[in-house]
């Protein structure tokens, strides 16, 4: 039977890529943390991981366990909260992962309600990407997640997940208040600035549709920045309402595009029933999701 304390030492090491890392993390010396991957490797009978520079780089058969110890710690963390769930809501924790712009409008009006309603329940929140944010639920880590995507974006691996629309966005055209035009292509020969990865990929196909590719000169995930290069007339961009909603700097213009924009979901891991906290927390994101 593999230990539990053993894979979890396994998953932060793949997480974070040196032992050091990994023991920080987990708040275990590093000695502690190299002897529970040596038995590891040996309750196994397989080699886990390799040196590589300053690191550590897992092995195929490495990996191939990590990412099911991701899975099974999931599961156990369920567990743990199904069983949390006789004791009610007069105690325990519910953890929530959650994108930025999701954080600075209607999470904080969810989270306010669910404290009132719910003052013995610990509620934690972590800044995390739809990515990252999966991974949280699988490993465990996280009770609820607040994913988006985008019209037309490949669908990422969802299995064992339970996801339900909160929010349809628009997306805004963001310009300089003296830069004229209302369509993408209106800036075909300006400067642009592009977001987070699955951002920038999606304004590339929005500018392919329109028949140009835009000149991305700054790269930010940050909407308040994104927002103030604008206003200095460094460039255009896009943003979705929530961002918008979150942070508008009174400089720059902002024009509705055409079209179906970003979808918001929320996503828990697992069948129902889910734990008391989790429904509480769900119900309340969708009152406040409806307010926005």
């Amino acid at each position: 039977m593999l230990d539990v304390t053993r894979l979890q030492v396994l998953v932060a090491v793949a997480r974070h890529g040196t032992v050091t890392a990994a023991a920080q993390a987990l708040h275990y010396a590093q000695p502690s943390v190299s002897h529970h991957l040596a038995r590891l490797e040996a309750e196994t009978g397989s080699r886990l991981l390799q040196r590589v520079g300053r690191g550590v780089r897992l092995t195929e058969a490495g990996r191939m366990l990590a990412d099911r110890a991701e899975e099974i710690l999931g599961r156990l963390a369920a567990a743990e909260a199904e069983l949390a769930a006789h004791t009610g809501l007069r105690s325990g924790r519910v953890r929530l992962a959650a994108f930025p712009s999701a954080l600075g409008t209607f999470v904080p009006v969810a989270a306010a309600g669910f404290a009132a309603a719910h003052p013995g329940v610990d509620l934690r929140f972590t800044e995390a990407e739809p990515p990252a944010a999966v991974r949280l639920l699988r490993s465990g880590d996280a009770d609820v997640a607040l994913l988006f995507s985008h019209p037309g974006e490949a669908t990422p691996d969802l299995d064992g997940l339970r996801r339900e629309p909160l929010i349809d966005e628009p997306t805004y055209l963001v310009a300089p208040a003296d830069w004229p035009g209302d369509r993408l292509a209106d800036h075909r020969d300006r400067p642009w600035i592009g977001g987070c990865e699955r951002c920038r990929s999606r304004l590339l196909s929005a500018c392919a549709a329109e028949g140009f590719t835009p000149d991305i000169r700054f790269t930010t995930d940050d909407y308040v920045a994104v927002q103030a290069l604008v206003a200095a007339g460094l460039g255009v961009t896009t943003l979705p309402a929530l961002a918008l909603a979150a942070h508008r700097d009174p400089r720059v213009r902002v024009t509705p595009l055409s079209g179906p924009g970003r979808r918001v979901w929320v996503a828990v891991l697992g069948e129902p029933p889910d734990p008391p906290g989790t429904t509480a927390l769900l119900d309340h994101l969708r009152a406040a999701a409806r307010s926005v």
